[in-house]
């Protein structure tokens, strides 16, 4: 697993929380731990975990085979999800398609809220390291639709607060600080490419659609389901706005 881009990555995070309006997100003693996580990412014994899993279903070689790629391939391809794939019929991210692998197996499939699909889809993007997003959001017509509806998720303001996606991603608010933290501009941060990533203040591995299931808890929203066509739109719309960024799992967050 590479973990270069992972730390170049958090260190220019860690800088601009240090050196700019953004320094009352972290204190002290978080910060210090931050910067200690950098070399010792509790999550990567969770993706060492994943490798295991994807051992069970025939590693790296049957998933190449089971995407129609080659081994020498697959990073890249990986580097393209969510994506339409035929044999589904369907725009699907990581999580559904290694479901769909599970079960053409005949092997358990595991929920999308599950720890070890956690682990298992971290280990499964953490193949693409260093490989830039290339999600073609204009391949064909089913991307085009997802897309079109995730910004449609993103944008709609609902629930009790009448709060968007947009509310707190927008330019006009991007580095205000809410709840002590900054209000993350999502291409910048390249949130696409870090997720799944370890949470040090939940103490978790989280995926992106469950991070985004928290924003939408937390802004008193109405929870989209994980893997439903929605959620993997917003997916979508959201891991576009990191196209050409490098991916770097597991990431850290606070």
């Amino acid at each position: 697993m590479k973990k270069g881009t992972t730390i170049a990555l958090s260190l220019t995070l860690l800088a601009s929380l240090s050196f700019s309006g953004e320094q009352f997100a972290m204190s002290d003693a978080d910060r210090a731990m931050y910067a200690e996580m950098l070399e010792n990412n509790p999550a990567d014994i969770m993706v060492a975990h994943g490798e295991e899993l994807l051992s069970d279903l025939g590693g790296e070689t049957k998933l190449a085979k089971y995407l129609g790629v080659s081994e020498t391939e697959l990073p890249k391809y990986i580097a393209g999800f969510p994506r339409y794939i035929e044999k589904f019929g369907m725009v699907v991210g990581l999580g559904q398609m290694l479901q769909g692998m599970m079960h053409d197996s005949k092997k358990k499939v595991l929920p999308l809220a599950n720890s070890d699909m956690n682990d298992l889809l971290a280990y499964t993007k953490s193949i693409a390291n260093d490989e830039l997003i290339n999600i073609d959001v204009n391949a064909n017509q089913h991307m085009k639709d997802a897309y079109a509806l995730g910004k449609i998720t993103f944008d709609t303001k609902r629930g009790g607060r009448g709060l968007s996606c947009l509310s707190c991603h927008s330019p006009d608010v991007i580095g205000t600080i809410l709840r002590t933290q900054p209000l993350p501009d999502l291409r910048v941060n390249n949130t696409g490419a870090t997720w799944p990533a370890y949470r040090m203040t939940k103490s978790n591995l989280t995926t992106l659609q469950g991070r985004m299931q928290g924003c939408m808890q937390n802004a008193l929203l109405a929870v989209i389901p994980l893997g439903s066509p929605d959620m993997v739109a917003l997916e979508v719309y959201v891991t576009d706005k990191a196209k050409g960024q490098a991916i770097a799992i597991p990431g850290l967050k606070r």
